[in-house]
C-alpha cells in the first residue's frame, strides 16, 4: 500500500501502466502547484492524458461547496469510472480529494502523494475521506481506501516549519499510543527539521497502517488514533469559525495535553507519567491561549464528535506510553478540571 519513492518516482510509473487509467486528473493547492507538481510531472512517464485541478490552500476550502466545484470539473471533462485522482498535497488535499473520487460516480479510483508531514504520517493513509460542515471537522466522509499511497520525502525539503510542527504531533501520538520506542526516539531530537525527522517517517506511517489494518472501520483499536483529537478537534474549530485557522499538529497538541490529564484524574496513568508526557509535547510546540473560549463552547463542540456513543462524549486517552485505550466516557466537571489545567499552563 505504501511506496516511498526514488528520485525519478519509477515505482509510480510502473503502477500507472499496470493500472491503465482512462484519464488521470492531478488535484493541487496553489502551494504544491508550485513546489511539488513540477518534481511529479518531470518525472512522469505515461501516455495517458491528464488533467491539472488547483483549488486555493487551507482547511477553510474543505467544504461541501468545494468539493461541488470539482464533482463539477470531473462531468465537464467527462471523467468516468475507470478514471484515476491524484492528491498532490497535505491533509486537505488527501481528504478532500478521496471524498471527492469516492462518491464521483458512486466512487473512482485514487492515489495519495502527500506532500506534508502530516499528510504523509496520518492523513493520506487509513481510508478516511472527509469535508467539514459548518466548522465541524471531518463531519461528513466516506471510508475509502487509496489504491496505493506513494511518498517522496524530499517534499517535506519545501514545508515551512510551521507545517513540519504540525505533522510531526502526528508521530508523537502514534509514540504515545503504540510505540514506547518510537516516542523516546522522536523526544530525543534536539532541533525540529526535516533531516532528523527522516528516519523516524517510515515508522511512524507502519503504526498507523498496523492499526488500521486492524480495524478498518474504527470498531474498536483504531479508535486509539484519536488520542488528542477530541479536545483538539473542538478547539480547532473555534478557531476556524473565528476565521484565525491554526495548524492542525497545534491543536491536537494541545488537545494530546488535556487529554493526557485527563488520563491522570481518571487513573489510567500516574501524575508523573503525565507530567513527563506534557514536559516532552511542550518542548516543541508554543502555548495557545484558549482564553477566548469557555467551557461551554468546548463542550458544545465536542457533543458533535463522530466517536461518541448515546450522547456521551467518548475519549481515546492512555494506558502507558506506547499504550492506548478508547471509549472512555468522561464527565463534564473532570473534563472542565482538565480544561482548567491546560489554561494554567501558561
Amino acid at each position: 500500500m505504501i511506496s516511498v519513492l526514488d528520485q525519478n518516482f519509477s515505482d509510480l510509473n510502473i503502477f500507472l501502466e499496470t493500472l491503465q487509467p482512462s484519464k488521470l486528473f492531478i488535484l493541487v493547492d496553489e502551494n504544491t502547484h508550485e513546489h511539488c507538481l513540477p518534481t511529479l510531472l518531470g518525472n512522469l512517464v505515461t501516455e495517458i492524458p491528464f488533467e491539472i485541478i488547483e483549488i486555493e490552500a487551507g482547511e477553510e476550502l474543505k467544504t461541501i461547496e468545494t468539493a461541488t466545484q470539482l464533482w463539477e470539473i470531473l462531468a465537464e471533462f467527462e471523467a468516468d469510472r475507470k478514471s484515476l485522482m491524484i492528491n498532490l498535497g497535505g491533509g486537505v488535499i488527501t481528504d478532500l480529494g478521496g471524498f471527492v473520487a469516492s462518491t464521483y460516480k458512486r466512487g473512482i479510483r485514487f492515489i495519495n502523494l502527500p506532500t506534508t508531514l502530516l499528510g504523509m504520517c496520518d492523513a493520506s493513509i487509513g481510508g478516511k475521506t472527509g469535508i467539514d460542515h459548518h466548522f465541524l471537522k471531518n463531519i461528513i466522509g466516506t471510508f475509502a481506501e487509496p489504491e496505493q499511497i506513494f511518498v517522496f520525502r524530499d517534499f517535506l525539503i519545501t514545508l515551512p516549519f510551521a507545517q513540519l510542527r504540525s505533522g510531526f504531533a502526528e508521530m508523537l501520538k502514534h509514540g504515545l499510543i503504540a510505540d514506547h520506542k518510537h516516542w523516546n526516539d522522536l523526544i530525543s531530537i534536539e532541533q525540529l527539521n526535516a533531516e532528523a525527522i527522516f528516519p523516524f517517517i517510515e515508522t511512524s506511517m507502519k503504526i498507523k497502517e498496523s492499526i488500521v489494518a486492524q480495524d478498518f472501520k474504527e470498531q474498536h483499536i483504531r479508535k486509539t488514533l484519536n488520542f488528542g483529537h477530541t479536545v483538539g478537534h473542538a478547539v480547532e474549530s473555534l478557531f476556524l469559525q473565528k476565521g484565525t485557522a491554526i495548524p492542525h499538529g497545534e491543536a491536537v497538541a494541545l488537545g494530546m495535553i488535556c487529554e493526557t490529564r485527563l488520563a491522570f484524574l481518571i487513573n489510567l496513568i500516574s501524575e508523573g507519567s503525565a507530567e513527563n508526557i506534557i514536559k516532552n509535547i511542550t518542548k516543541f510546540y508554543p502555548y495557545i491561549s484558549i482564553s477566548q473560549f469557555s467551557d461551554e463552547q468546548i463542550l458544545s463542540l465536542m457533543m458533535n464528535d463522530k466517536k461518541n456513543l448515546g450522547g456521551n462524549i467518548s475519549f481515546s486517552l492512555l494506558n502507558t506510553i506506547g499504550e492506548g485505550n478508547f471509549d472512555c466516557a468522561i464527565s463534564d466537571t473532570t473534563l472542565i478540571s482538565a480544561l482548567h489545567y491546560y489554561r494554567n499552563l501558561n
